[in-house]
């Protein structure tokens, strides 16, 4: 029986579902470490430039692809692509959208669940505490050990050994993304966006206001910080590497190339608007992003450390700088472990409004293409999610692998996938009507040009460079959990096929064998 497809409450709710979705741990950890690593304020150049011409084209895209989505009763590009496309691959094609998203989440959820024991250790001081040094290095390093602690990273051989508290937070993490999961959309989803999302902000503002209040004994303040992060080193714009790093925060920022974004727009209905909507969205992540993700770890780290320190900090990751060096500065300034307690809380709510976006692929495949319940979906869905997760849990190199094949390669081959298939196999005149009717703004005609054109080239350079650039050394991994996480791949491909094929025999009316 085909289950009656649900619908977002309110608009307020959509745009801050929405925007949830893309405000995540990269809001916040990923691109002060980008920004940083990559010139500063020249960062922002290629930026904002990947930003207008893949980004928000991509985010169009999508929306558009899951509206019309929704006038046929399915919510992934599964169907969605079939429907375009008149070819029997079709479908399986569009599998990536919800393969890529399915597959983060597992590893995902883990991290997420990180940031909620961090902000519990944070409220009952149990976090390192050590006085400041000269030698950033030694000061940062019972941080370092508390983190490889608590992920297992300290194992000998091929199995991570987290402590048992580590993996009670992450069942703890589990149960409370399927809980708002099994309430549904509007009763659900929406529900926490609208409360996640003011608290995410009000956060961030207070430790960005707490940051703007530090200076350093030799008297570094937050403008030190500022000018280091957005004072433009030029001569990064000669970089190519610099322009894949921007294209591919773009990426993450707004959560394009996962399937999410699409999934979330066919609960709207037919003749809503996507223009207003999607650009609304766009705009309070970037506003997360860019004014509030960039105003505290980065400013917070030069103002206690010096631009020298932070540099070397952000070159070896976000880890280092959001799970090593924000704890580190919040245990050396009065009432440091609230801080530390509100930054993880932050980070976990941001994660959350994430990962409840990237599971949302899965049930509405499960609902719209094998007519489970909702219940029924969330139960295989989170059955799914425990036993996976176990895999980046205790198998070292399992969470870089799938990260690559997914998190990097996947979302932008995707990406390009569903540009290809709606403006270039369906149509570019069927797809820009599609894209521009019923909307509260108008779409600049200049974007239709930058869909069917710019954005697939676009797209197509980023993925050969990165071919280039990370799959010989990937490609020359031969560890354990390098395999174990390729299997995985390969299982859930082949089921996802399988699973296919007979929901579609189902749907011609036959029994499958």
């Amino acid at each position: 029986m085909k289950i009656k497809r649900e619908h977002w409450g309110t608009r307020l709710g959509l745009i801050l579902a929405v925007a949830g979705n893309a405000i995540g741990l990269g809001n916040f950890l990923r691109f002060p470490v980008q920004a940083a690593d990559n010139g500063g304020g020249a960062f922002m150049i290629p930026y904002m430039i990947s930003l207008i011409l893949l980004g928000i084209p991509l985010l169009w895209i999508e929306w558009a692809l899951g509206r019309f989505g929704s006038k046929k009763g399915h919510g992934t590009a599964v169907a969605v692509f079939d429907y375009l496309w008149k070819n029997p691959v079709a479908k399986y094609i569009g599998f990536l959208g919800v393969l890529i998203p399915l597959t983060v989440v597992v590893y995902y959820t883990y991290i997420e669940s990180w940031t909620l024991l961090y902000s519990f250790f944070s409220l009952i001081g149990g976090l390192p505490s050590t006085p400041l040094t000269a030698d950033v290095k030694d000061y940062l390093e019972p941080f370092k050990n508390f983190l490889f602690e608590k992920t297992g990273e300290t194992s000998e051989g091929f199995l991570l050994k987290p402590p048992l508290e580590t993996y009670i937070f992450f069942l703890i993490t589990l149960v409370i993304n399927l809980y708002i999961l099994y309430r549904g959309v509007s009763a659900g989803i929406e529900k926490v966006a609208k409360i996640a999302m003011p608290l995410i902000f009000i956060m961030a503002i207070i430790l960005m206001v707490r940051v703007f209040t530090l200076t350093s004994p030799d008297g570094r303040n937050f403008l030190d910080g500022l000018g280091f992060l957005w004072n433009p080193d030029f001569s990064a714009l000669t970089n190519p590497k610099v322009w894949l790093a921007a294209a591919g925060q773009v990426f993450f920022t707004l959560s394009v190339g996962f399937g999410a974004i699409l999934t979330y727009a066919s609960y709207i209905k037919p003749k809503d608007d996507i223009a207003l909507n999607g650009l609304a969205g766009a705009s309070v992540n970037e506003f997360a992003e860019i004014i509030l993700g960039g105003s505290i770890a980065i400013v917070a780290s030069v103002i206690f450390f010096g631009v020298g320190a932070t540099a070397v900090i952000a070159s070896h990751g976000a880890f280092d700088l959001g799970f090593m060096a924000l704890p580190a500065i919040f245990a050396n300034i009065p009432y440091g472990q609230f801080f530390s307690f509100v930054w993880f809380l932050l980070l976990f709510f941001a994660g959350v409004t994430s990962s409840i976006a990237l599971c949302q692929p899965a049930i509405a495949f499960l609902e719209d293409e094998l007519g489970y319940s909702r219940q029924k979906s969330v139960a295989l869905l989170g059955g799914f999610l425990f036993f996976a997760a176990h895999i980046p849990i205790f198998i070292k190199g399992a969470l870089g692998e799938l990260d690559f094949w997914v998190g990097t390669m996947g979302l932008v081959l995707f990406a390009l996938f569903e540009a290809v298939v709606f403006f270039w196999i369906y149509g570019s005149k069927k797809a820009w009507e599609e894209m521009t009717r019923d909307n509260d703004i108008k779409i600049p005609k200049i974007f239709y040009y930058i869909m069917k054109f710019v954005a697939p080239t676009f797209l197509i350079i980023i993925l050969v460079s990165w071919v280039f650039e990370y799959l010989p050394s990937v490609l020359s991994k031969t560890d354990i959990g390098t395999w174990v996480a390729r299997g995985f791949l390969l299982f859930l491909t082949i089921a996802g096929i399988l699973i296919i094929k007979l929901a579609w025999e189902k749907r011609n009316g036959r029994t499958s064998s």
